[in-house]
């Protein structure tokens, strides 16, 4: 009897975590079109590479300013009502995007997206710690970040397909419906936790006595710049450097976002078998060196189509699919009443390496080309490398 009881929570867990991973692709659907429709977003406003960038640098940075509200409002209210609210703020946010008539609205319209999905990672990282069964956290936030790669590739497919027989917009339409239909689905299926009932900002005095804490956040700062970088001009590299077209940029960031699922939960099951968090920065260690090479071979030469696309597989699987890790890793070393807070923390130094990075990378692409950009890259990677290892002496 007792054996079936567990079978009968394990099931129950493993269905809300799979309800949780549902809501990630749906919030990572929306916030990621902006992503697969830079290079229409080019042509449509006549925008330089750098000006690119700082439109992905607003979305960043509505994104990263109201993290720890979104932290403070996950704790105060539940994940539940935060996630809901947050999918149908992505929702609307998202035709906002493709409405804006001019490119000062455009900002203003990716900053409100980004506000609407600082909600994801608290959110979601707080459901994660409340569903998952026991021993399988690391596998579960795996999981749930393959919602990420997951919706970030399905908004690529989407975007760029779609625009292939309508108007570009039309993408962001098809999107934002999908992702309010999930709102009822949600709703229905996920129970989530009870927050405190009050709403204040997350006390930080035992994070800042944290040193493994610490040195993991400064490593998300190199990490985020690497992913949003990337990312980010994805497809303008295919089109640019490799003289593809949009579409085949699109599903390059397509290959990328699934090698990016895959590499999440490999990464995430061994994590779970080698235990706590020296097991998790032991295995995001690993990848981060791969992503290092991988960046290296892209810096020093000019490569065909396929050549591309093994390289980018290579990066999905290494530098994308180490935030699955990083997440585990962070909640191995806080307490469970500080996920909101830590959270939110290691979100904003990832969030900040994407603010700086993608302007720069667009600002050396212009003047130097794709060699120089990428090389930033290296560097950055190589830094993540050395904080690593010092996550994993400090565990």
């Amino acid at each position: 009897m007792g054996t079936e009881s567990q079978s009968v929570r394990a099931s129950k867990s493993w269905q809300s975590v799979a309800t949780v991973v549902g809501w990630q692709t749906a919030a990572s659907f929306c916030y990621y079109t902006i992503f697969a429709a830079t290079g229409f977003l080019r042509d449509a406003f006549s925008l330089s590479e750098t000006l690119v960038g700082v439109f992905l640098t607003a979305a960043l940075l509505g994104y990263t300013l109201m993290l720890f509200p979104s932290g403070a409002a996950v704790d105060g209210f539940g994940e539940k009502y935060t996630m809901v609210v947050g999918l149908l703020a992505l929702a609307i946010a998202a035709v906002g995007v493709s409405l804006a008539p001019s490119y000062g609205l455009l900002l203003g319209a990716g900053g409100i997206l980004g506000v609407a999905y600082s909600t994801a990672m608290p959110a979601s990282n707080r459901a994660i710690v409340a569903s998952s069964p026991d021993g399988r956290r690391g596998l579960a936030m795996g999981l749930k970040q393959v919602g990420v790669t997951a919706g970030s590739g399905a908004a690529s497919l989407v975007v760029t397909g779609v625009a292939t027989i309508a108007a570009w917009q039309v993408g962001f339409w098809v999107v934002a419906a999908l992702a309010g239909g999930y709102v009822l689905v949600f709703v229905a299926l996920y129970d989530g936790s009870q927050g405190s009932g009050e709403f204040s900002l997350p006390n930080l005095s035992r994070l800042r006595r944290n040193r493994a804490y610490k040195v993991l956040v400064v490593a998300g700062l190199f990490v985020g710049a690497s992913i949003f970088s990337m990312l980010g001009y994805t497809v303008l590299y295919v089109q640019d450097a490799v003289g593809a077209s949009a579409a085949a940029g699109g599903i390059v960031l397509a290959v990328t976002q699934v090698a990016g699922s895959v590499g999440r939960v490999g990464a995430g099951n061994i994590a779970d078998r080698l235990g706590g968090a020296k097991g998790a920065a032991t295995v995001a260690l690993g990848q981060i060196l791969l992503a290092v090479v991988l960046f290296a071979v892209l810096a020093v030469g000019d490569w065909s189509l396929p050549v591309t696309i093994l390289l980018f597989i290579g990066l999905g699987i290494s530098i994308h699919g180490s935030t699955g890790v990083f997440y585990s890793c962070l909640s191995e070393l806080v307490d469970a009443d500080d996920i909101g807070g830590a959270t939110a923390g290691g979100q904003t130094a990832i969030n900040i390496g994407g603010l700086v990075a993608p302007p720069l990378f667009g600002l050396l692409v212009e003047t130097s080309g794709y060699g120089f950009g990428w090389g930033l890259l290296v560097g950055m990677t190589l830094v993540a490398t050395v904080l690593f290892v010092e996550v994993r002496r400090q565990t």
